[in-house]
């Protein structure tokens, strides 16, 4: 085992595969491992003199590019551990989730987002010294923001210490190579998958912003071999005109990685079929790192629609009572990792969901079949009840989303008084096909692929982005949103 101290991995890649060998690069910026370690070096000593010790948490609020890699390396460089947030929160949102997680220091470069806070602005010049710092190893490595399902923040502190083995990688990332990154730091997969692999040697080739045809150029151009995607980017992709895919050489590419919400059926075998099972592969899991399975292209093939087979964990699957379900029944799922209950994380702001025996919940709704393999049906907080049935949100959507003049959908439960919620879908069209996405024309689109009681009772047409960089929806705010505005009419209609 070769285990490392982040605070001197940098240095150590430096002399191992070339200090001025490519490190970073985002768009015309090029960073050298020498100088992202210089560089974090001076970020280190200033932080220092922030008042930064020891096991600190610092949130962490920027954007993508070289200057966050600076600031978290320079973190663990001085034994603290970053916290991440989105830089795009309103500043109300940053103060809720600062409030209960009492960094030391909060690094932005929105200067609206630092006021009334211990702010540090990473813009300016950087009053550091260049001497090496001691090694230091924070207690957590990471620490991750999520608002869940509720809107209500909470902080997933990671037990992994600040160390690495390098000869432990990461879902196959490589070592000595090149990875594309198409997606926001501040979410869990994009920060851990990009920093693994820096820690291993790789380069990382980031985006500012998702673009389907600028990631395969990125592919194509630096020659990637890595890539991890969520289902909105696979989506986006397989919406480009065959003669713009086939432009770009993805040869170079062995392992495509996706995960953060489920993948259609339709979508994945579209993948499967384009680069070839045995170099597609999906994960599912939370932040909280408590359990996860894995599946390859070609073992989903013969285990279609599964997420995979547990990988250090246990996983049950629970009815309301906490009972033990049979294969094929669909309840709550519930895992145990190898080390037990606790052992991978905790929470700042909230409480685990435990079950018997310490198995935890991270709200998903699935099934095991009689080989062990997981299938997910959605989240528990999405559950829609209409009329005594259960409608899984992510299952219309899925069938949705096969429309060729739909970009995005988002389905949630409205108030019914009749059937207790109805389905209502919100749509975003793709350019130009607006008119054509009517109640008539999307109900007969799903006459073929669903059952009529889980037909969307009615359609609204949004032109504007459902999920944010990552994939990621607030069904509750979508939610809470629209009926307050029906409320809104409805009052208007009573008094007029």
């Amino acid at each position: 085992m070769t285990t490392i101290s982040l605070s001197q991995i940098l240095a150590f890649n430096a002399t191992k595969f070339g200090a001025d060998a490519l490190a970073l690069k985002h768009g015309a910026e090029t960073v050298s491992w020498g100088e992202l370690d210089r560089r974090s070096t001076r970020r280190a000593w200033a932080l220092k003199a922030a008042g930064v010790v020891q096991d600190d948490l610092v949130t962490i609020a920027l954007p993508n590019g070289s200057l966050f890699y600076e600031i978290s390396f320079a973190l663990w460089k001085i034994g603290a551990t970053p916290h991440v947030v989105s830089w795009r929160l309103p500043r109300r949102e940053l103060a809720a989730i600062v409030e209960t997680a009492n960094p030391r220091l909060v690094v932005a470069s929105t200067p609206a987002l630092l006021e009334d806070l211990n702010g540090l602005d990473p813009t300016g010049p950087v009053h550091g010294r260049d001497e090496p710092l001691p090694p230091m190893i924070a207690r957590h490595w990471k620490a991750m923001s999520s608002g869940g399902s509720t809107g209500r923040p909470k902080v997933i502190l990671d037990h992994k210490r600040a160390e690495v083995d390098l000869e432990q990688r990461f879902l196959g990332i490589p070592a000595g190579e090149l990875i594309v990154n198409p997606g926001p730091l501040y979410h869990n997969a994009p920060f851990t998958l990009t920093h693994h692999a820096l820690f291993y040697g790789s380069a990382v080739v980031g985006m500012s912003k998702f673009d389907p045809e600028e990631t395969l150029r990125l592919i194509a151009e630096n020659r990637a071999t890595w890539i991890c995607l969520v289902p909105t980017m696979m989506h986006r992709i397989w919406q480009l005109p065959l003669e713009v895919r086939a432009r770009y050489d993805l040869s170079s590419l062995r392992t495509v990685w996706h995960l953060g919400a489920a993948v259609p059926v339709w979508l994945k075998e579209f993948w499967l079929d384009w680069l070839g099972p045995e170099r597609i592969w999906e994960l599912y899991g939370g932040t909280e790192g408590m359990g996860g399975t894995v599946i390859s292209g070609t073992e989903w093939l013969e285990h279609r629609g599964s997420v995979g087979k547990p990988v250090n964990c246990d996983i049950r699957i629970l009815d309301e009572d906490g009972s033990l379900l049979r294969s094929g029944e669909i309840g709550e799922v519930f895992m145990l990792p190898v080390g037990g209950q606790g052992t991978t994380y905790h929470y700042l702001g909230a409480e685990a969901r435990l079950a018997a025996d310490g198995y935890e919940s991270i709200g998903d709704f699935g099934w095991l079949d009689q080989d062990g393999y997981l299938y997910i049906s959605d989240r528990r907080a999405d559950l829609i009840v209409s009329g005594g049935a259960n409608v899984y949100p992510a299952e219309i959507e899925a069938a949705l989303m096969e429309h060729p003049g739909i970009d995005d959908v988002v389905v949630i439960g409205l108030p019914h008084a009749d059937l207790g919620a109805a389905v209502h879908a919100i749509v975003k069209p793709r350019p130009g096909c607006s008119e054509a996405l009517g109640h008539d024309e999307l109900s007969q689109f799903l006459a073929s692929r669903l059952v009529r009681y889980k037909h969307p009772r009615s359609y609204e047409v949004a032109n504007v982005e459902l999920r944010d960089e990552a994939g990621k929806v607030r069904r509750s705010r979508l939610r809470e949103e629209r009926i307050i505005a029906e409320n809104s009419r409805a009052c208007e209609t009573h008094t007029s």
